[in-house]
């Protein structure tokens, strides 16, 4: 597929489309836009507690303004990722499985002459294109990135400089980042400076025995980056040393996502190294910048409910935020030229039940606060304090869950419907911001309010 069969992306287009807003002057020389994908409020609570106990706050949760977002997508209820991230980058509403694309309906998985899973192309006329705000910040000059935890191909970063119109197109969209390569997206001018994640599968040739998820077509899109001028990092130290006044494209997994934080492997970088260096790399530019930070692994370990590795991921991208607030008073004191916006995809079907004893683990079973003794349910059973209202861990007759069990870092809570894998949830999200014209975030808004906010912000 190419971009050719959707019409051209105008700025004048998407102002059209921006409704009243609070202020018109631009007032942000730079935005960093921080999506915690699956980080719902109960999710953040959990967080909170498992980092600082009760009384204390992420450092995200200081930001001064706040509002409440309303996730829905175009054709769902709960969304998936790729809508509703595709609702704050372009300011519609989008069709479940949808990459930045109005009026577009998923294609559905197939496989390549491989065997693997992909998509060839859209239908014609499914759909358009829409601008996103990395691509209007890009035509007018800024410096801008996308970063992540997950494949760089993924629903979050793809959907900040891509359009397909279904998110499982990953070779296609890999394509798209690559200046002068076919299929490239022309609306990203000469190249995103800034490109980290996983998955280098999807830009590399396929090869039966060292790289069976590798592309059909036979590109090595790496080698075509280096030739346009990018710095390919593979490893932290090669991050670490990629030099100032270039771009930059770092994967750093073979295959798939990258580690959790409980298991990160040598040479992985932390999304808080990852972010310093794209700050690093995009601020030098006078016009300013964009940059989105997913913590996209939030959502992983939640679909695996496994509790754990979620709120350690959420305190990993609470570390990245610092990171970045850190870097950005440093350069912009005050931050009187910065906006950071961090705010959620989406919520899980997690909650946190019970009457736990004050200063419990938030991972242990609940204990009563009176003596400290399990409390137990109506059939006289100890439960955790965070479970799921679904997923595949409903057993047919619960038993006794201990400590021991429910600490460990293999556990998985429980679960109320039995599916196969538990599904996001439906429920608003929370957004935080501070810096240049973070004020106009309050109440409760749409996602794609954050998009005309973001424009306007910019002064597009």
């Amino acid at each position: 597929m190419t971009l050719s069969r959707f019409p051209s992306l105008l700025l004048a287009a998407s102002c059209a489309l921006a409704p009243s807003l609070a202020f018109a002057a631009p007032v942000a020389k730079n935005i960093i836009f921080f999506l915690g994908d699956g980080m719902g409020p109960t999710t953040i609570t959990a967080a909170r507690i498992y980092r600082y106990k009760e009384e204390g706050l992420l450092h995200f949760e200081r930001m001064p303004h706040s509002a409440r977002i309303k996730t829905y997508s175009n054709d769902a209820q709960t969304t998936d990722s790729a809508p509703s991230m595709g609702s704050y980058m372009t300011g519609i509403k989008i069709n479940n499985d949808v990459i930045s694309m109005a009026d577009a309906k998923p294609f559905g998985p197939k496989k390549d002459a491989n065997g693997n899973a992909t998509i060839d192309a859209c239908p014609l006329g499914n759909g358009r294109a829409a601008a996103t705000i990395l691509e209007l910040a890009k035509a007018a000059g800024k410096s801008v990135g996308s970063i992540t935890t997950t494949e760089l191909t993924h629903a979050t970063p793809a959907s900040t400089f891509s359009h397909v119109c279904d998110r499982d197109m990953a070779y296609q969209i890999a394509a798209q980042v690559v200046p002068g390569g076919a299929g490239y997206n022309p609306a990203l001018k000469d190249g995103v400076d800034v490109l980290m994640g996983g998955g280098r599968n999807h830009f590399t040739p396929f090869d039966a025995a060292r790289n069976p998820a590798g592309r059909a077509d036979g590109r090595d899109l790496m080698a075509e980056l280096a030739a346009q001028g990018y710095t390919v990092a593979a490893n932290a130290d090669q991050m670490r040393a990629a030099p100032p006044g270039k771009k930059l494209v770092g994967i750093y997994s073979d295959v798939s996502h990258l580690d959790y934080a409980t298991a990160r492997r040598a040479g992985q970088p932390a999304l808080a190294q990852m972010t310093s260096k794209a700050i690093d790399l995009l601020s030098p530019n006078p016009k300013g910048f964009f940059l989105m930070v997913e913590g996209g692994k939030i959502d992983h370990a939640l679909h695996d409910t496994n509790v754990r590795n979620a709120l350690a991921e959420t305190v990993d991208f609470d570390d990245a935020i610092k990171t970045a607030l850190d870097k950005m008073e440093a350069l912009d004191p005050g931050l009187r030229n910065t906006l950071l916006v961090v705010t959620a995809d989406h919520d899980h079907t997690i909650v946190m039940n019970g009457y736990a004893k004050r200063g419990s683990s938030i991972l242990d079973i609940v204990r009563n606060v009176d003596d400290g003794a399990p409390a137990r349910d109506a059939d006289g059973k100890t439960y955790t304090a965070l479970v799921f209202g679904n997923g595949p861990n409903r057993p047919h007759q619960r038993g006794d869950v201990d400590s021991a069990q429910a600490q460990a870092g293999d556990y998985h809570q429980e679960t109320g419907v039995r599916l196969k894998g538990e599904t996001h949830g439906g429920g608003d999200v929370k957004l935080f911001a501070t810096g240049a014209g973070a004020g106009v975030f309050k109440g409760t808004m749409e996602n794609t309010r954050v998009f005309h906010l973001m424009k306007a912000a910019f002064g597009f």
